[in-house]
């Protein structure tokens, strides 16, 4: 099984073409998300991850149809990406957009969109953030997960009135979000 680390920065995983646009320990290719074609076969890869990276490119229709390009029918894409009512995600100037939980819906096959068409596997809100992201110490990571999964569990009841209602009172980190492509 062939599988992707998109963007992986320092994190590197074993198992996986650990792609990033900066030549670091640990990353095989180094190719900018911007350019395309990436440099891969087409139906190469089973599985791609992606963490924090979606939000610096520069056109998220395009790099979706080169994921599913470079993927095999039913191969299964994993995103984390930030939620639009994260304070943290708008200090960084280099980032481009910010998600919904709804976003990924455009690539589905109910949407208007006819070439990257995915299904979707799960989605959930993340309140906290992976703990390397945060900065946070074990200890108090350790501390907020249950915290954390309390607060994801609920508003994942219903996504479409956190959004709507609640999201700026208590603001998401982030959303995780698995995918299917479809061919």
């Amino acid at each position: 099984m062939k599988k992707l680390n998109l963007g992986c920065g320092k994190n590197i995983k074993k198992d996986y073409v650990n792609l990033d646009f900066i030549k670091m320990p640990g990353v095989n290719i180094i190719h900018n998300l911007n350019k395309f074609p990436w440099p891969f076969k087409d139906n190469e890869f089973e599985e791609i991850i992606s963490s924090h990276v979606l939000e610096h490119l520069e056109d998220l229709e395009k790099t979706m149809n080169e994921i599913k390009r470079i993927c095999k029918n039913k191969a299964k894409i994993k995103f984390v990406v930030p939620h639009f009512s994260c304070g943290d995600s708008y200090r960084d100037p280099t980032h481009k957009r910010l998600f919904s939980y709804f976003t990924f819906d455009y690539f589905t096959e109910n949407s208007f969109y006819k070439n990257s068409k995915f299904k979707i596997l799960n989605r959930k809100f993340n309140f906290f953030g992976e703990r390397t992201s945060t900065g946070m110490g074990e200890k108090k990571y350790k501390l907020l997960s249950p915290f954390n999964e309390l607060l994801s569990s609920i508003v994942n009841i219903s996504p479409k009135i956190y959004e709507r209602f609640f999201c700026w009172i208590l603001p998401t980190y982030e959303i995780h979000i698995e995918l299917g492509v479809i061919k």
